[in-house]
């Protein structure tokens, strides 16, 4: 029950236990205190004074008691509309909070009262929120930055290494373990510097007109290629043509980022399925492959950072949680949308949909 349908409730008992009082009142003053002064013998001014009475006591309720109570609930009801149009806002506000939306702010009324003081509360709650996302974006920025170097560095310095002939089997082993870790490590800060920067609104993209049927091909070569060692089989069912407006560098890192995933959580021997068709006036690209699967509890943080689903198989595939999340950027700033639906032991399917271009599109 909503606040204002409980103040209703309560003021219109008010009002209902008034109007009794009204009522009661006026039956002492119209008929039990005029009957006292008649005397016993005198039965019919008695019974003509009981009957005046009472016509008296519902007139008066009929001309002025139910005026003056619809009148009072409407004016009741409006006055705790206005009262409470504050909370209204304060509601809708706190519901589009996100760390994308923090610069909203709402307008106070200057009435010093307690939703007044409520919204400054609000307001200053917002700045504190945004300067904090603000020094953490700042900090992933500058370390992701300032980790490049050294990374690179020793990046070099292995394969320097690794080029020497004196080298022994173990040595080499060990240096190309240590030069495999790097490369993981430096793929997780060009993901986190990508993401941060994304955040910060400092990525450029490119939106042209490209063909995303020609991408899925190019895709589906290249998945090809990386499931080879897993044997996996790869069908593409359907690539219909169309066109859409987007980033050609982006939209690639997609469609290889599903497919990444698509080979790595996938079992020996299992199968990948792509496909892109026209529905509903989108375009909308899949990705099936059989796997483990996704528990349903795992479902909804799939797009978080650095989640990696169960960890007990985590160890036994390489990434660092996040390609899905690099994966949902990508196709939020392309106006699009994407989901994951998977059935445990079986299968997973990944569901992207961008806006055609405007050629594409029926008149």
């Amino acid at each position: 029950m909503t606040i204002r349908t409980r103040l209703t409730l309560w003021f219109s008992g008010i009002l209902f236990v008034a109007l009794l009082a009204m009522a009661v009142l006026s039956y002492f003053e119209l008929v039990a205190e005029p009957r006292n002064k008649v005397h016993r013998g005198e039965t019919t001014a008695k019974e003509e004074m009981d009957e005046n009475g009472l016509e008296d006591i519902a007139g008066v309720l009929a001309w002025c008691g139910l005026p003056a109570l619809a009148l009072s609930l409407g004016g009741g009801w409006w006055m705790m509309r206005k009262a409470l149009e504050p909370v209204a806002a304060l509601t809708q506000a706190a519901g589009r909070i996100s760390e994308h939306h923090l610069g909203e702010r709402l307008p106070r009324t200057g009435s010093g009262d307690e939703f007044d003081r409520l919204t400054e509360v609000f307001n200053a709650m917002t700045v504190r929120l945004e300067q904090s996302f603000q020094r953490i974006r700042e900090f992933s920025l500058h370390a992701s930055h300032e980790l490049k170097t050294p990374l690179t560095v020793m990046h070099g310095e292995l394969e320097t290494a690794l080029a020497e002939e004196t080298l022994t089997e173990g040595q080499r082993e060990r240096l190309k373990s240590e030069l495999d870790e790097v490369q993981r490590l430096s793929k997780i800060v060009d993901g986190l510097s990508l993401l941060t920067k994304a955040d910060a609104g400092l990525v450029n993209l490119n939106p042209r007109p490209l063909s995303l049927a020609e991408l899925v091909r190019d895709s589906f070569a290249d998945t090809k290629l990386l499931g080879q060692a897993s044997g996996l089989s790869l069908e593409l069912t359907a690539c219909e043509e169309m066109t859409i407006r987007g980033d050609a560098h982006r939209l690639r890192q997609l469609l290889l980022n599903l497919a990444d995933n698509a080979v790595k959580y996938n079992r020996p021997g299992g199968t990948i399925s792509m496909a892109l068709r026209r529905v509903d006036g989108t375009a909308e690209y899949t990705i099936a492959n059989t796997g483990p699967g996704i528990a349903p509890e795992s479902l909804p943080r799939v797009f978080d950072r650095f989640y990696r689903g169960d960890p007990a198989h985590n160890h036994e595939v390489e990434g660092c949680g996040l390609g899905l999340s690099i994966a949902q950027w990508i196709v939020s700033v392309h106006n699009g949308t994407i989901c994951i639906a998977s059935v445990p032991s079986k299968s997973t399917t990944v569901t992207v949909r961008l806006p055609l271009a405007r050629e594409n599109r029926p008149a």
